[in-house]
């Protein structure tokens, strides 16, 4: 999820119980559930929030926030790089609401980037790692505005990095099942609709290039992160192990045969109370 979606989601949550300014806002039925819901606003950290959540869900079972403080539930769980949670929370919240795409790219990319090459429920996993991240498209091509004090045109760009996401959640799938043709084409498209291109995305695309044995494209696009002055340094550092390892390599060695790097953690958020960029688990070899 992008920062703006993180903010708008935050915002949501504190304009339904505030001012009910929001489109159709959930509403609270007491005093209590509003003091329950401002305790998960202002919780000052992910294992305070999920406490404050739920109790929240536990008190109020029948609170209109449901789906929406499930969802943020799901994204600190991320943050805290607690992926069975995460997959809890997100699968709960799709149960509250079965057309939560914020839940959906979340499962698509954990799926993703957790599947191993000899897990046994491997094809089950990436399954539903494609599934969720087509219909998460899907619905994102008509997805409206869950506040209306943002503008279109923020809207618009928040819409454009949750695709970038799915597009790359497809893209790790295709990884996984080496499919670097496949791969390339989603990390393309990722890069290409996001309003803000992710490097951490391109390096995923350069580690493509090198699987399939295009070096000189790999180390192009290894070239135009480190060129990037906003890159996370993180980021930066695989790209300069990358670099190495194709200078190394000169070039010479035949598709596949090139080690890929870790790939570098996502600078995409998801959406969270107080909203904070997520460290992203890499994807391992």
């Amino acid at each position: 999820m992008t920062r703006l979606y993180a903010a708008i989601l935050a915002g949501l949550l504190c304009a339904a119980v505030l001012t009910a300014q929001a489109k159709q806002p959930p509403k609270a039925k007491s005093q209590k559930e509003v003091d329950a819901i401002m305790a998960i606003q202002n919780a000052p950290d992910g294992p305070s929030r999920l406490t404050a959540i739920d109790n929240l869900l536990t008190k109020f079972a029948d609170t209109e926030f449901k789906p929406m403080v499930l969802l943020m539930a799901a994204q600190t769980a991320q943050q805290m790089n607690d992926f069975e949670k995460m997959v809890v929370y997100a699968e709960r919240t799709l149960d509250a609401d079965p057309n939560s795409y914020g839940a959906m790219l979340m499962l698509a990319n954990g799926y993703a980037l957790r599947t191993r090459e000899f897990d046994l429920d491997k094809d089950e996993k990436l399954k539903k790692a494609n599934d969720y991240a087509n219909k998460a498209l899907e619905l994102l091509k008509t997805a409206e505005k869950p506040n209306p004090q943002i503008t279109d045109d923020q809207w618009a760009a928040a819409k454009k990095d949750m695709q970038a996401q799915a597009h790359e959640a497809l893209g790790n799938a295709a990884m996984d099942q080496k499919k670097y043709d496949a791969a390339i084409a989603e990390f393309k498209t990722s890069m290409d609709v996001a309003a803000t291109p992710d490097p951490a995305t391109m390096l995923r695309l350069a580690n493509a290039y090198v699987d399939s044995g295009k070096p000189d494209a790999a180390m192009a696009m290894v070239d135009r992160v480190l060129a990037m002055p906003d890159a996370h340094p993180a980021v930066k550092s695989v790209a300069r192990n990358l670099k190495a390892k194709l200078q190394n390599a000169n070039g010479a060695k035949p598709a596949g045969t090139a080690p890929a790097p870790q790939a570098a953690p996502s600078t995409q958020p998801a959406p969270a109370a107080q909203p904070a960029p997520p460290t992203v688990e890499p994807k391992k070899p």
